[in-house]
């Protein structure tokens, strides 16, 4: 009687434990992500791909991730992916909606800041997370904000040589935010609004006689069969992004816990990309040379026109963002983005700018302070 009491314990604990087993992976979630960008680029491989390999470990298998393909979402339809459920989660470029997000932009435009790529990401991160009124817009729009990532420096890819001031005017520029188009029009080119996607075909046609970007567009949108120069002119970063936008339906549907492990595993994916951006920056110089580009350095007075270009423009900034959106105390917003610049200039220096140590930094500096139970909502 002891023995068969023994053994229906046992069945029964048994079947309990297939049960909850059964019950967990009835439960687990698979979210659609969308990185928006060509498998070669590095908001896929790393952003993307590190955020569906590592999100299951985190949340314990209670959340998966299936890549969706630029075909299904690309960047400029990213925003209405995530509106109409299609992604869960997805690259948004907040640059690409300037009339719905002006907080975010006020400081996302501030490309000329970035000297230290990791510094660049962290420093948005802190101050987007601590800004009431991005915050605001952003649940407006159905988006909840994760981390951001930056490009490495931006330079000038060209068609025709530029190396003075003069050698700028009559040119048409792909500029991928205001200040970059701001910049061109004080150095006497055209900017050209042109999504990322479309540079080769518009470099190829003509269309525009060059690109400010990153050398690593070199590799990812084989920039080297549609430019002939790059000039080393340092053109700041790119960093006015959400590297995993959530959709609010989504993000409603998670659980506190769960919403962490998402939030950390997308900072550790923005670092790695970061820090791709830089090797895969190098690799397209070495691309270039092969494809026979001219590598150009700036005169004098282009770095001199640039650096006054950088100083004058965060009044132009505060100013515009007065008129144009009604921003309030948009010069005390600036200088405390500054100063989160330069708080992380010193975190990621001392870290080595090595990204896990960075993302480390990220969760005790601004995640700890956190209630993600409320955050996003």
């Amino acid at each position: 009687m002891l023995t068969m009491k023994k053994s229906l314990t046992k069945g029964i604990a048994i079947a309990i434990g297939l049960a909850a087993c059964y019950g967990q992976a009835v439960t687990a979630k698979e979210l659609r992500v969308a990185p928006g960008v060509p498998p070669a680029h590095p908001a896929t491989d790393p952003l993307y791909t590190t955020l569906q390999e590592k999100l299951p470990e985190a949340t314990d298998g209670r959340l998966t991730a299936k890549l969706l393909g630029p075909e299904i979402a690309s960047l400029s339809e990213m925003r209405t992916g995530i509106k109409s459920g299609l992604v869960d989660a997805g690259l948004f470029l907040s640059a690409y909606f300037p009339a719905d997000l002006p907080e975010f932009n006020l400081v996302g435009d501030m490309a000329f800041l970035g000297s230290n790529p990791q510094a660049m990401g962290a420093a948005l991160t802190e101050y987007i997370v601590t800004c009431s009124d991005c915050q605001a817009e952003l649940k407006k729009l159905g988006v909840v904000f994760t981390s951001a990532h930056s490009t490495n420096i931006y330079q000038i890819l060209s068609n025709k040589p530029v190396t003075d001031v003069d050698d700028l005017k009559g040119l048409r520029l792909r500029a991928g935010g205001p200040q970059y188009s701001r910049w061109a029009e004080a150095m006497g080119a055209t900017p050209a609004s042109i999504p990322v996607g479309e540079q080769f075909e518009a470099l190829s046609q003509g269309v525009i006689d060059g690109t400010l970007a990153s050398t690593a567009d070199i590799v990812s949108f084989r920039l080297d069969d549609a430019i002939k120069y790059v000039t080393e002119v340092p053109l700041g970063t790119f960093f006015s992004d959400i590297s995993h936008a959530v959709s609010l339906n989504t993000w409603k549907s998670l659980s506190a816990e769960d919403r962490q492990a998402l939030i950390e595993v997308s900072s550790l994916a923005s670092t790695l990309c970061t820090d791709r951006w830089a090797a895969i920056s190098e690799k397209g110089m070495g691309m270039a040379s092969e494809a026979g580009v001219e590598v150009l350095q700036p005169s004098q007075a282009l770095i001199d026109a640039t650096q006054a270009f950088i100083e004058e423009d965060l009044k132009t900034a505060a100013a515009q963002a007065g008129e144009r959106y009604n921003i309030e105390n948009a010069d005390a917003k600036l200088a405390r983005f500054e100063e989160l610049v330069s708080k992380w200039e010193k975190i990621a220096e001392e870290a080595n700018n090595d990204p896990a140590a960075v993302a480390e930094a990220m969760n005790s500096e601004i995640w700890a302070k956190v209630d993600f139970s409320t955050y996003g909502i």
